[in-house]
């Protein structure tokens, strides 16, 4: 006879969606499971927690608390009488989208600039046709701009942004109806 599942359904159906939704944003389905349990949870859990709630391996769910902390989506913490580590995550939506969007901007975006601004600065962009050459100038110019923005956007306060983005969504249907 197996055990009682710990989670309410809704929860479970949540924690195995996120799951899957990592996965296709290129995250570690375990490590999305382990983020959306800590968001779920009303107190912090520590790793045999996690490993029981979820059914996977307690090496797994050391590897994925390791990766979310280096991503800022989780923190340690400890309780009075527990010498064990314990694991939360921020409640506010917002604050959880800014750190991915900060953290996924510093690791994968930020050097594609980079990488296209010495390709540009390189003296053997010369030995490139005039064709590659604009699709690398228009491909930097591009993701300046988004850069540029998405940093902007992340300076902004969360009533703000969404004010902003209902903003977008009605000058959209401006231009698309006008």
């Amino acid at each position: 006879m197996s055990a009682p599942d710990p989670l309410p359904p809704i929860s479970r159906r949540f924690v195995l969606h996120w799951g899957e939704m990592g996965s296709r944003w290129g995250v570690n389905r375990s490590v999305a499971q382990i983020h959306a349990l800590l968001f779920l949870s009303e107190q912090p859990l520590h790793a045999e927690d996690i490993t029981r709630t979820l059914g996977i391996a307690r090496s797994n769910v050391s590897t994925s608390l390791r990766e979310l902390l280096n991503y800022e989506l989780v923190r340690t913490v400890h309780l009075m009488g527990d010498r064990r580590d314990h694991f939360e995550t921020s409640k506010d939506v917002w604050t959880l989208f800014r750190t991915v969007v900060r953290e996924r901007k510093a690791r994968e975006f930020d050097p594609t600039v980079a990488m296209l601004g010495e390709c540009m600065a390189s003296p053997e962009l010369a030995d490139e046709s005039p064709e590659v050459r604009a699709r690398i100038q228009d491909t930097l110019a591009m993701m300046a701009a988004l850069s540029s923005w998405g940093d902007e956007m992340l300076r902004l306060e969360p009533a703000t942004l969404m004010k902003v983005m209902k903003l977008g969504s009605r000058i959209q249907r401006l231009l698309r109806d006008g």
